[in-house]
């Protein structure tokens, strides 16, 4: 459309919108203002009624008699603010006490266009009141000049990882699979990753354990909302966590090496949050309203039992799966679980989790409902549905006949939130808890290479992951009806056929679309999908890289040095990665039948001019907190000024810190080091968390490798606000991964709030790290 047509077309819309006889106003009670709304600049009003989604609730009588007025009401209110502060670090308590007494204070008595703004409030369900609420959209809170800076502080700590902007009833999931630092979790449907990293700060309770035992193994089958997560789970620098791109109705299993045998991995705890109609989320998806119709649910139900039954397949004995949605029909909801439950024939039970979480508001699962048809035509019972509806409508989303196994269900531990009981959205969530093993993984095994039927060719099984390889595990479950135990014993006989090179763990095939496993060509390969990952190697125990690292920093004999790894097979070593043990031993016993998108965290850069230092590689910012209870050497404590004066100054001469500082500095020799702040206990008005930031010794002065965000976030710990103008000039700088030139040691300081540089004691150079940052 050329600029002429889009000129033409935006002034009849201005006509149009004048002629109107009260302008936007009077659509409000349809669907409330236009700039309440978010909508702008000609765009077509979105009337907020749906006279078929009002017919079917009522029907269904999901809503308490006497509230679907503030039921509908609170449907057609913006959603308010929610934010999380992440709980496992160190820091948390800090940054509470910052927003509880700096910036909720600055919004007592504060109007924004004539609505007076009610200050944040702690969730009442939430632990330790790490979640708050508020009445404030997101277009005010990027739109208004008052709460410039208050915005400013949500942005720059959310891209620290220090606060999660997140739906309240988003938060619920995780806390209900109730996790520990020792299990081993999976998240199925884990995109954009704000459940993920719940569970990895729940895998970090303790900070002073930088390798948990148990780890996230986070799933989503959109490759490209894969690197959405990837983003969510770096933010917390974790080594315990593993981004994985398929479809979680064929998810794979895997194997664990114990002891020198392969055993199947079954999961303590699984998060399905699976794909749904989402009619829960009308008071910020506005275009549900209209668009809203029962097909959407009939058309997702057989995808979500599909999950729910594989995640069920994957959990240990005595695991706690949660299963939840963000829509409020029973079809994805209730009709999921009681399907999933009779046909595992008593080996799942719903969990009764009412006294989890004190001060959530909630209803109880229905055990009746109806199913109906997009045009308004209901159907009780299967029986009713005629031959030509049998492909949109299917058994299992009716509930049981058998008034005795519908009791027995228990469907009443289902949990469903309503939006008008505590301003929040809509969302369903239920606890199901295994018993003993799957009832198709009970029956007797059959003599291997013999199929249920003789005269039928050997076909894999629906969730059977591996192709052309007669020794996968995985193999064994599905069709042969074999057991969990009985497959994990089997397992152990098996041996990899494939002449993979050791500690090389590349990326295969789109394992959800399995070939017959007889004959398979030799030489034809399955299509990849997304992009081509780099593989992830291994640093061999005999690599000469390691040992000038081990002796600079005098890492600690416990080091877990197997642990590292890079992303490339040729050339140099330009960053080294660390996960934590348990990860390595999937990645190492699961490369063929696994589509690994990321996993490890930074730990140690390449500099450019390493050979002039004793040792190739500074530390990395983003993997200190693991990597410092290891390292011996090259750690120099500092004060609370000193700590000022290092993220304020790009360069600081020795002469700027305290002597204690320059005493430990002075006859080290230059390289990277550790600077360490403790809190001292003597004043308890300042900082009371430990902080530990990477650092450069130069020739005579000290400097900081901080991401800009960090930085700032240290700032306003310590009481200092940088000002936008400082921050807008800082940005002309390049973050920790980019190349940028680097002034003498020495030289004038930089504004506060500015990235430093990456390679030190250089005039000018580039990338220490490689050419970005990692993928």
């Amino acid at each position: 459309m050329g600029r002429r047509s889009r000129g033409r077309r935006l002034q009849q819309q201005q006509q149009q919108q004048q002629q109107r006889p009260g302008g936007a106003e009077d659509s409000a009670e349809g669907g409330g203002k236009r700039n309440d709304a978010g909508w702008e600049g000609g765009y077509p009003e979105i009337i907020k009624e749906n006279k078929l989604f009002e017919h079917y609730y009522q029907e269904l009588k999901i809503v308490p008699e006497g509230e679907w007025d503030q039921f509908m009401a609170a449907l057609r209110e913006p959603l308010p603010a929610t934010l999380r502060i992440t709980g496992y670090k160190s820091h948390a308590k800090e940054i509470l006490h910052c927003l509880k007494n700096k910036y909720f204070k600055e919004l007592e008595d504060l109007e924004v266009d004539g609505q007076k703004v009610e200050v944040p409030q702690p969730l009442s369900w939430y632990p330790e009141e790490l979640a708050w609420h508020t009445n404030l959209s997101r277009k005010i809170l990027r739109k208004s000049p008052q709460l410039e800076k208050f915005h400013q502080f949500l942005v720059s700590e959310t891209e620290s990882g220090n606060i999660s902007r997140q739906e309240a009833v988003s938060m619920i999931p995780p806390l209900l699979l109730n996790a520990h630092p020792h299990h081993k979790i999976l998240d199925m449907c884990a995109a954009p990753g704000s459940k993920t990293a719940q569970l990895i700060e729940m895998l970090h309770a303790d900070m002073r354990v930088p390798f948990p035992e148990g780890f996230v193994i986070a799933n989503d089958v959109d490759n490209k909302r894969c690197y959405l997560l990837v983003h969510q789970a770096k933010r917390l620098s974790s080594p315990c966590i593993m981004v994985v791109n398929h479809d979680a109705s064929c998810i794979p299993r895997l194997q664990m090496d114990v002891n020198g045998r392969k055993e199947i991995l079954f999961y303590d705890r699984i998060l399905c949050d699976v794909p749904c109609s989402g009619d829960g989320t009308m008071r910020k998806n506005i275009d549900v309203w209209k668009k809203w119709t029962t097909l959407n649910s009939l058309q997702l139900h057989g995808l979500q039992l599909r999950i729910a039954t594989r995640g069920a397949e994957q959990l240990v004995e005595g695991g706690r799966m949660v299963y939840s949605t963000c829509s409020l029909n029973p079809i994805e909801d209730e009709a999921v679980i009681a399907s999933l439950l009779e046909k595992s024939e008593g080996a799942l039970e719903l969990a009764d989790v009412s006294s989890e979480l004190p001060g959530l508001k909630w209803m109880p699962g229905l055990s009746q409902w109806k199913v109906m048809t997009k045009d308004g035509q209901w159907f009780a019972e299967w029986d009713d549905v005629p031959r030509g509806r049998h492909t949109q409508i299917r058994p299992t989303m009716f509930p049981p006949r058998d008034p005795e196994k519908l009791q027995a269900m228990h469907l009443e531990h289902c949990l469903r939130i309503l939006p008008h009981h505590q301003n929040t959205g809509g969302f369903f969530v239920a606890v199901l808890v295994k018993k003993c093993s799957m009832p198709w993984n009970k029956r007797p095994p059959k003599p291997q290479g013999e199929s249920a039927d003789p005269r039928a060719p050997l076909q894999p099984s629906p969730s059977d992951p591996t192709v052309g390889s007669t020794s996968d595990p995985s193999e064994l479950e599905g069709k042969t009806g074999t057991s969990d135990t009985e497959m994990t014993e089997r397992t152990g006989n098996l041996e990899n056929n494939g002449s993979k090179k050791d500690g090389v763990c590349g990326l295969q095939v789109d394992l959800c679309h399995p070939h017959s496993l007889l004959s398979p060509p030799p030489s034809k390969k399955m299509k990849l999908f997304g992009f081509k990952e780099d593989p992830f190697v291994f640093i061999p125990e005999d690599d000469p890289l390691f040992p000038p690292i081990q002796k600079f920093y005098a890492l600690d004999p416990s080091f877990p040095k197997m642990n590292l790894l890079t992303r490339t097979t040729e050339g140099k070593k330009r960053q080294l990665y660390m996960v934590s043990k348990e990860l390595r031993n999937v990645l190492l016993n699961n490369s063929e039948r696994m589509k690994v998108i990321n996993t490890g965290i930074k730990v140690w850069c390449r500099n450019n001019s390493g050979e002039e230092f004793d040792c190739a590689f500074r530390l990395a910012q983003e993997g200190i907190y693991t990597l410092y209870p290891f390292i011996n050497s090259r750690i120099i404590t500092v004060s609370i000024e000193d700590v000022k004066i290092l993220l304020t100054q790009e360069n600081p001469f020795f002469r700027k810190l305290s002597s204690e500082t320059y005493s430990q500095a002075k006859d080290m020799a230059k390289g990277s080091v550790v600077l360490k702040y403790e809190p001292d206990p003597t004043k308890p008005d300042t900082l009371r968390c430990p902080i530990v930031l990477c650092g450069w010794r130069g020739k005579a002065s000290i400097r900081t490798f901080v991401p800009k965000n960090e930085r700032l976030h240290y700032l306003r710990m310590m009481g200092l606000e940088v000002s936008a103008e400082k921050k807008k000039d800082g940005a002309a700088q390049m973050d920790e991964s980019t190349a940028s030139p680097v002034p003498p040691d020495g030289e004038a300081a930089a504004e506060p709030g500015a990235e430093q540089p990456a390679s030190p004691g250089a005039s000018t150079s580039s990338d220490p790290a490689g050419a970005g940052p990692p993928r």
